[in-house]
This record gives C-alpha cells, structure tokens and sequence, in this order.
C-alpha cells in the first residue's frame, strides 16, 4: 500500500511542477485582453487559466494529504510494536543494565571500564579557606629610553654619463 502510495506521490508532485510551469505570469495577461487569440482554443479565453488554477490547487491539496498521512503512517509505526527487530550494519543491539556491552569488532579499540557511581558524604568534602591570601603585584617595567634615529639617509648618486 506504502509504495503505491508513494508513486502517487511523486505522479502528484510531477504534474503540480508541470501545472506550475504551464501558467502564465501577472504580466502576460495584459496582451491577451486585446486579443491574443486565446478566445479560439477549447476553454475559452479565461478557461485554460481557471482550469490551471484549480486543477493545481486540487493538487496541491492532494499533495499535503498525502503528506500528512504518510507522516502520521511512519510515526505510528515507530511508537507502535508492529515494527520488526532491526536488523543490519546499524542496528543497536539492546544491553541489560549492569551487563557488559556487546564486542563492537574493532579489536583494538579496548572497552572502558565500568565502575559503579559513588558519591563521597558531606563531611569529607574539602572546603575552601575562609580568607584569601594577596598575591603581591609584579613590579612594573623599567621605562626605556627612545631608539637614537640615525642620520638623514644618503642621496643615492645620479649615474656616471647622464
């Protein structure tokens, strides 16, 4: 039933693009009011627009039916138990709560260690001290004395025969 349902989707979703791609813009209206031609074909002269129209809005009302249903389909199936094992590369295999996991098959890789939770009591938690002791300041830098500027550079000298 899914896959028909399916092909129908996608005849639906082809035509709604086909239908689309049909129709005129705002703009070509102008031209065929003094007239195109459009009053000699089998719908009339607004026929072929309505006709478009509605039939992509039937369409495209079909279309989010369609997609509603199969949403509501997939997510019933996922919470129900109709569902069938998984099975394959990615399936999860479900683990016992204290029992050790499943070997993965990457041999090199070894399995963290398990151990149980605990938590320490109150009493033999470390508390903060109650003053701070100051950290003294880093002396600040020496001030230095500005770079001495050389001299003005030297004229480079006009070429010999010039």
């Amino acid at each position: 039933m899914l896959l028909l349902l399916n092909v129908i989707y996608v005849l639906i979703a082809i035509a709604m693009v086909a239908l689309i791609l049909m129709q005129r813009g705002a703009g070509a209206q102008a031209g065929s009011g003094f007239g195109g031609g459009a009053s000699g074909t089998v719908f009339g002269a607004r026929g072929s627009a309505n006709f478009l129209s509605k039939a992509t809005k039937w369409l495209a009302i079909a279309f989010f039916a369609i997609s509603l249903f199969m949403a509501w389909q997939a997510t019933r199936k996922a919470t129900g138990t109709t569902v069938a094992a998984p099975s394959g590369v990615m399936a999860e295999v479900p683990v016992a709560p204290g029992a050790a996991a499943p070997a993965t098959g990457n041999a090199a890789v070894p399995a963290a260690p398990t151990a149980p939770v605990t938590t320490a009591p109150a009493s033999t938690v470390p508390q903060a001290p109650a003053a701070q002791e100051t950290v003294p300041a880093a002396p600040a830098p020496a001030p230095q004395a500005p770079a001495e500027q050389s001299p003005e550079p030297a004229k480079p000298t006009p070429p010999a025969g010039g």
